[in-house]
């Protein structure tokens, strides 16, 4: 568990550099950075802190709710076009950790749940959220799955407002502290 205290302190260092970034009422101050390069640091962070993890991350409750989590941050605003399947689809199978797992199981899961949050996004999001759920039986394995949806919503740098709070539901049917990730 020391690792993920380390994590922690580092996602705490990175958001209270993202805070004094910002002046009253939470306005970027000319000449700073803003928040933008401390959620990419946060990301690459994250990144590199689950791909530690691999030996560790090889379940299939891991796979599946990362799966689960995956889509639910594609969906997040409430559509997926193809383009945007694809590309997370790309990334997952790019993934260092998720390449434990044959990538057609990881296709397979990923884009059921594309599917279920397309055809009722309530619906699937409840489906995916319980899939998500059940994860969190292993500490370790519950905080990787918010990872890899923080890496996924990350890829371009930004993450959307839909994005966090997708991400906060998710810590919270996890049983994790979404302030450990800047939330």
């Amino acid at each position: 568990m020391a690792m993920w205290d380390r994590l922690k302190d580092q996602a705490k260092g990175l958001q209270q550099q993202a805070q004094g970034a910002r002046g009253p009422a939470g306005q970027r101050q000319p000449g700073t950075g803003g928040s933008g390069g401390s959620k990419e640091k946060l990301v690459g962070l994250l990144k590199s802190q689950l791909g530690s993890l691999k030996t560790e991350l090889k379940s299939g409750a891991y796979r599946d709710a990362s799966m689960a989590m995956c889509a639910l941050v594609a969906a997040a605003d409430g559509s997926v076009d193809p383009a945007e399947r694809h590309h997370v689809e790309n990334l997952i199978l790019q993934n260092d950790v998720l390449q434990n797992f044959p990538p057609e199981q990881l296709r397979q899961r990923f884009n059921k749940h594309v599917d279920q949050l397309t055809f009722n996004f309530q619906q699937g999001k409840a489906d995916a959220m319980q899939e998500i759920a059940k994860a969190a039986k292993k500490p370790v394995e519950a905080k990787a799955v918010v990872q890899t949806g923080f890496v996924i919503a990350g890829a371009d740098g930004y993450i959307a407002p839909a994005e966090a709070q997708v991400l906060r539901e998710a810590c919270m049917a996890l049983g994790v502290s979404p302030q450990e990730f800047g939330l």
